[in-house]
């Protein structure tokens, strides 16, 4: 009888998408060409993410909102047309050191002048996004939704923002609402840095990981948001015997009790009339 060998059941390759990454621009210099509505867009990213960002455009190209930005001085304002130079060094001004840009975006309505910029920035292995024209980009936006450290992106590479932008709203309609995950994940945040001080080792690392999953998946999203400081800590004692205790433990154990010490009545005993 023929001895067949099943295939491994491996995830199908689908190709045609992107690389959907968290970039980290914290403190880089990140330049923005124009002044409109979606440069407004862009700009509302960049500063959610900590970067430190340039806007290059003539005073009469800023719409309300981009203007309230340089008023505020949120971002760098270089009242003039884009230079070739800029991409040398972010402009004098800026307030940091002058560096080469991280990145730069473009959105003005001059598509020669757009893909010149793109020319240049592929010039000097840049990464660049020219607003509208997927073929002059490195990376696409998505439509986002924000709840705090939670961040969902929906992205259609380039082929349908509007159709990205309904099914975000969709996706953020089934969350809870009231910042209840966003929350959740702070605190969760807060106990993996705690877990790190307390089994800081490399070797450490496979077990905290599989203690954490265990974690997250003992409490809900809404019991997670409300754990305490003291809770966290308090969760932390049962991390060296790979447990996660009931939540009407963890709560009984507030002021300082040890887990050994609480007394907690949970139904075994007691007794019934009948009638």
């Amino acid at each position: 009888m023929p001895n067949y060998k099943k295939e491994p059941d491996f995830p199908r390759v689908q190709g045609g998408g992107s690389l959907i990454i968290a970039w980290q621009v914290k403190n880089k210099q990140v330049m923005v060409v124009g002044g409109g509505e979606v440069a407004a867009g862009r700009i509302l990213h960049l500063l959610n993410a900590d970067a430190d960002v340039t806007v290059v455009c003539p005073s009469s190209g800023l719409n309300p909102e981009v203007r309230h930005r340089v008023a505020q001085k949120q971002v760098t304002h270089v009242d003039r047309v884009f230079q070739p130079s800029d991409l040398d060094a972010v402009p004098s001004d800026a307030a940091a050191a002058p560096t080469p840009p991280a990145m730069v975006l473009v959105a003005i309505d001059d598509p020669p002048a757009s893909t010149q910029i793109w020319k240049l920035c592929k010039e000097r292995r840049i990464p660049a996004n020219i607003a509208d024209v997927p073929s002059e980009c490195d990376f696409y936006f998505g439509s986002v939704h924000r709840d705090g450290a939670l961040q969902i992106m929906v992205s259609t590479n380039g082929k349908g923002p509007r159709l990205a932008a309904s099914i975000r709203k969709w996706i953020a309609n089934a969350l809870p609402r009231g910042g209840v995950v966003g929350n959740a994940i702070e605190r969760i945040g807060v106990l993996r840095q705690k877990l790190r001080d307390v089994a800081p080792a490399p070797e450490d690392g496979p077990k905290r990981m599989r203690w954490m999953t265990k974690v997250s998946d003992a409490y809900s999203w809404d019991q997670m948001a409300r754990l305490t400081d003291e809770d966290l800590d308090n969760l932390l004692k049962f991390y060296e015997a790979n447990d996660v205790p009931a939540l009407y433990l963890l709560k009984a154990m507030r002021g300082g009790r040890a887990p050994e010490d609480v007394d907690l009545f949970d139904g075994s005993f007691g007794f019934s009339v009948g009638v």
